[in-house]
């Protein structure tokens, strides 16, 4: 299937969980792979680092052995609003905790073991021409390919080379994460909310508890670093207080993305297929963009399968990805968008919360539109 005038059937640009995802998918596929990644691995990234267990027959499917990572297994959630009115509930399906450190790098190492190439370089600019793709990278290297795959992340410098929508939408958010030894239940996720954002708790392997947060960088900027915005900002929260006060960064200082935006974004541009957060992002309260990335990897890999055996033309190809993805991930973007547009306001957040608490059905129900179901691993 090489096409001799190719450099790979399929780039993938960003080696993060959907791009090395489909990196397997395709490669167990037979088919060949150049992954492009900026970074070396492994490396930790701000991330809630809890997946729903919906990506666990998928990740069977591509014969990668999660258990071996030694997880936490994820049973139920609690959420509390600003003032520490606490809601607990079974999660439906159940998740895990992983790191990104360990999940990424696990990843990569299974991806050399099926023969994908992958390159510490970073590309600059992609071009599509002639109904194949020119990929220029950094180092002065141009590659061809037939598909590109877009795994690189929330924002980066493709997207300006792009000129993507989304870019012209306010960006206000910052994250903040970093990994502490504490006690903490490990069968539990925590969402807690306080004034401006809100921040996500669980452990993950090696009896670590991972605490990130999202907040306005508007809220932020009026103190002078993290220590003191956590102290008098994140901490007016009792239950994330207790928890601060009573764990230990293992960090030596805390991990910060800014510029964070959740308006939509398209899922294919320049006849790229884009997954994961480079064509969406669910607010981190709905705790599964872990799970979407995998999963769109899965998609997009299927339809890339098709288009490269000859089964479908490029723009079924793409119609038959973006299709995918809408009916499998923008209801859920849109509740995402929707929480934490409430979540931002204080008071808001309260009604939402006592409202809940008179009627705790519904908790389970906002978790099942935000999260998917089992991933189907019969391949088309």
């Amino acid at each position: 299937m090489k096409d001799s005038n190719c450099d790979s059937e399929v780039i993938i640009i960003g080696g993060g969980l959907a791009g090395l995802t489909s990196a397997i998918h395709l490669s167990k596929m037979g088919i060949p792979v150049i992954v492009i990644e900026k970074n070396q691995y492994p490396k930790h990234k701000v991330c809630g680092e809890y997946i729903s267990n919906e990506v666990l027959p998928y990740f069977k499917w591509l014969n990668f052995d999660i258990q071996s990572l030694n997880p936490t297994q994820i049973k139920s959630l609690e959420f509390s609003s600003e003032s520490g009115k606490m809601i607990k509930t079974e999660l439906p399906l159940g998740g895990f905790g992983v790191s990104r450190y360990t999940l990424d790098f696990a990843l990569y190492q299974k991806s050399l073991s099926q023969k994908c190439i992958i390159l510490e370089d970073q590309a600059n600019e992609i071009v599509f021409k002639d109904n194949r793709f020119e990929i220029h990278l950094a180092s002065g290297k141009i590659l061809t390919s037939k598909v590109v795959l877009g795994g690189f992340g929330k924002r980066s410098n493709l997207d300006l080379k792009m000129n993507r929508s989304f870019l012209h939408e306010k960006s206000p958010w910052l994250a903040v994460k970093s990994h502490y030894q504490g006690a903490f239940p490990n069968d539990v996720v925590g969402l807690h909310n306080f004034e401006g954002g809100y921040c996500g708790v669980s452990k993950v392997e090696n009896n670590l508890l991972n605490i990130c947060y999202l907040t306005n960088f508007k809220s932020f900027r009026k103190y002078k670093n993290i220590e003191e915005f956590q102290e008098k900002v994140v901490g007016q929260n009792p239950h994330l207080r207790k928890i601060l006060q009573n764990s230990k960064s293992v960090f030596s200082k805390p991990l910060t993305i800014s510029q964070i935006c959740f308006e939509k974004k398209e899922n294919v541009e320049n006849h790229i297929l884009m997954m994961g957060d480079t064509a969406g992002l669910i607010h981190p309260l709905c705790g599964n963009g872990m799970a979407i990335a995998i999963h769109s990897a899965k998609l997009a890999s299927e339809q890339t399968l098709g288009f490269l055996e000859g089964k479908i033309s490029r723009l079924e190809m793409e119609r038959n990805y973006s299709e995918n993805w809408n009916r499998n991930f923008k209801q859920r973007l849109w509740y995402g968008r929707l929480l934490g547009s409430i979540l931002q306001h204080s008071k808001l957040s309260e009604v939402l919360t006592k409202f809940i608490t008179h009627l705790p059905f519904l908790l389970p129900v906002i978790i099942r539109k935000t999260h998917g179901k089992e991933i189907n691993t019969i391949q088309n």
